[in-house]
């Protein structure tokens, strides 16, 4: 078993983040197997290095272990460029000028005064630049706009390809926002409707988390990806793409969230839960464990 924790280097990391490094922890040295650490800083207008370092740190301090170097996604971008002019070459991808704000007004056009549909990604796009998937343009893939997933094609290839014929599946050990576990079925249409034309990179950064996270899993050969429930729905994505480039399909195991007292999921700017301020107030490693709900080491 090979599991990894692949935090971003944008801010503190809180109870949830331990949740799930511990987690996937545990779990890979019960099985005899190897733990990974990856850093997801592809954003590099929000990384930081001292936000890297505060990672090490805190991991470190939790008692966790992994082999080094850590992958770093920014030196990985020649790789997800080459994955991305592949698609575009097998006119899987069209060119996409729209802004979010873009997104939302198309969305809601149709059914004025209705909210549009949410996918994984937010609003699931209306479609507005499909019509880009025209490819006279050249075999050169574009750098001044976003590239979206041309979801019909892809995923009806997925499905063709995918050893149960059309319908689309992937192992959950732990479970989904619903209860969700076991073999997890979907069908091509189900995930054009849901889930829709999604950005695989971005004009900024060249590529997109969809894509970085299956490419990085793949070359580090993950066998277990142990992540929060409201990643639940991406999977979806990630086993298409996974089809699409002929990769294995990993075993997935989403937990649950780690939420304050008023049911909201954690995030970086609660500085109140920061694992460095239980540190510095005097908890333990067993103390963090004890406080969402995992035994002591």
């Amino acid at each position: 078993m090979i599991t990894r924790f692949a935090p971003s280097p944008t801010g503190p990391l809180h109870l949830g983040h331990a949740y799930s490094a511990i987690l996937a922890h545990d779990m890979a040295m019960v099985e005899g197997g190897d733990f990974l650490l990856r850093i997801e800083d592809i954003d590099q207008s929000r990384a930081r290095p001292e936000w890297e370092a505060h990672i090490y740190e805190d991991l470190e301090w939790l008692g966790l272990w992994w082999p080094k170097p850590v992958m770093r996604q920014s030196e990985r971008l020649d790789a997800y460029q080459e994955r991305l002019q592949n698609l575009w070459k097998r006119q899987y991808l069209f060119r996409c000028t729209c802004s979010r704000r873009d997104v939302q007004e198309a969305a809601s056009a149709p059914q004025e005064g209705t909210a549009p549909l949410i996918g994984p990604d937010g609003i699931i796009y209306p479609g507005t630049c499909r019509e880009n998937r025209s490819f006279a343009i050249g075999p050169a893939l574009p750098t001044d706009a976003a590239l979206r997933l041309w979801m019909d094609r892809a995923a009806t290839m997925a499905g063709e390809i995918h050893e149960n014929g059309k319908v689309i599946s992937f192992t959950e050990t732990g479970h989904g926002p619903n209860g969700e576990t076991g073999l997890i079925e979907f069908t091509a249409e189900e995930v054009i409707e849901t889930i829709g034309d999604v950005v695989l990179a971005r004009r900024d950064m060249g590529t997109s988390y969809h894509l970085s996270v299956v490419l990085d899993d793949a070359a580090q050969g993950i066998t277990h990806v142990v992540r929060g429930e409201d990643l639940f729905e991406a999977t979806k994505i990630h086993v298409i793409l996974q089809r699409l480039f002929r990769l294995p399909t990993p075993t997935y195991h989403h937990h649950r969230l780690i939420r304050d007292g008023n049911g909201k999921r954690l995030a970086k700017r609660d500085d109140a839960r920061a694992l460095s301020k239980y540190r510095s107030d005097g908890a333990t490693p067993n103390d963090i464990r004890r406080l969402v709900g995992l035994p002591a080491a």
